[in-house]
């Protein structure tokens, strides 16, 4: 696990110079994981691309929109869309809070 966070981290500080480094970064972290058989963190998946290893920077390499409840991130150098679900914040209760107060 030690070394797939210095991997992410690497990819993160070299992508300036060299972009090719940081997706050979990524694909290293994911061999290792594949090869452990242990989890990449949630926080690092949405980093890459899964359907060609690209280290995604918003604006640079994917793009992020917010689209009917969801994230969707759509990888540049193949077109890949990922989703996720926005999750609404949760009361101390465990009900929903309402995000904005209607008034009529």
């Amino acid at each position: 696990m030690e070394r797939i966070l210095i991997l992410f981290s690497q990819a993160e500080s070299f992508f300036q110079w060299d972009p090719e480094y940081s997706h050979h970064c990524v694909r290293q972290a994911r061999l290792i994981a594949m090869k452990e058989r242990i989890r990449i963190p949630p926080e690092l998946r949405r980093r890459y691309c899964r359907k060609c290893n690209s280290y995604l920077v918003p604006g640079r390499t994917g793009t992020v929109r917010i689209y009917r409840g969801r994230v969707i991130i759509t990888c540049l150098s193949c077109g890949w869309h990922r989703r996720f679900p926005i999750s609404r914040s949760k009361n101390i209760n465990g009900k929903e809070k309402a995000s904005e107060s209607r008034i009529s």
